[in-house]
């Protein structure tokens, strides 16, 4: 009988998954691991939910467009893993990486990243342990991007344990850009390559205006209405 692909897809992560398991590894430590890592998501999308929340009714106006959360799959753990030369047992896989847990806040405003980065963090269970700010400092290729490593402790039946998540924001232009530099990076055999990276390069430039523009029409308005 033919497996369907779920099935399929079962058997791929839990073969991918055994092999870089130790001998006092498991797969259901594996999977304890991996629940703790999407508990600790939910726990920072939830405070992102309810600050946006607040501050919608605050601003009449919501902070961020979407949310989107992932967990990375065993797949994507053990390349990064192997990659970055970090021995392959549980124990290094959560001491050594950060992104296992992410999230992602589309704002439609460079002003709301900070905004909403600022309250997160004041939190007093949220901790803060690395802050990249790819907005006023972009990457060589254009990408902007503010990227927060922060620890939120979770609560289970036996412990509180604190865990890490990714939080990345961005405006709607920013999102756009990434997701289509994403996909052409990965195509093979590009001809013109050194162009192509130099008119991505030029188009992050110009959202990067437009984002400024359009944060300036929306003061003149909430200036002009009395907001």
């Amino acid at each position: 009988m033919e497996k369907n692909s779920g099935t399929v897809q079962e058997l791929k992560n839990r073969e991918q998954i055994e092999m870089f398991l130790s001998g006092k590894d498991s797969i259901e430590k594996f999977m304890r691991m991996m629940m703790q890592y999407e508990c600790a998501m939910l726990e920072i999308k939830t405070k992102l939910d309810v600050l946006n929340k607040e501050l919608s009714l605050q601003k009449s106006r919501n902070p961020f467009e979407t949310i989107k959360c992932r967990i990375k799959s065993p797949e994507s753990i053990l390349g990064k893993m192997k990659k970055n030369n970090i021995p392959l047992t549980i124990a290094d896989m959560e001491k050594n990486l950060n992104d296992i847990a992410g999230i992602r806040v589309i704002c439609s405003f460079p002003d709301d990243i900070y905004m909403l980065a600022d309250c997160l963090l004041a939190q007093d269970d949220i901790t803060l342990v690395a802050k990249k700010d790819y907005i006023r400092k972009p990457k060589p290729n254009g990408y902007r991007s503010l990227h927060l490593i922060v620890e939120v402790p979770i609560f289970l039946t036996d412990e509180k344990k604190p865990m890490r998540v990714e939080v990345q924001f961005r405006t709607i232009a920013m999102d756009f850009w990434a997701s289509l530099e994403h996909k052409m990076k990965y195509k093979k055999h590009i001809e013109k390559a050194e162009s192509i990276s130099n008119e991505l390069f030029y188009c992050a430039e110009l959202i990067a205006q437009l984002d400024g523009r359009m944060q300036q029409i929306r003061e003149k308005i909430e200036k002009g209405s009395g907001a």
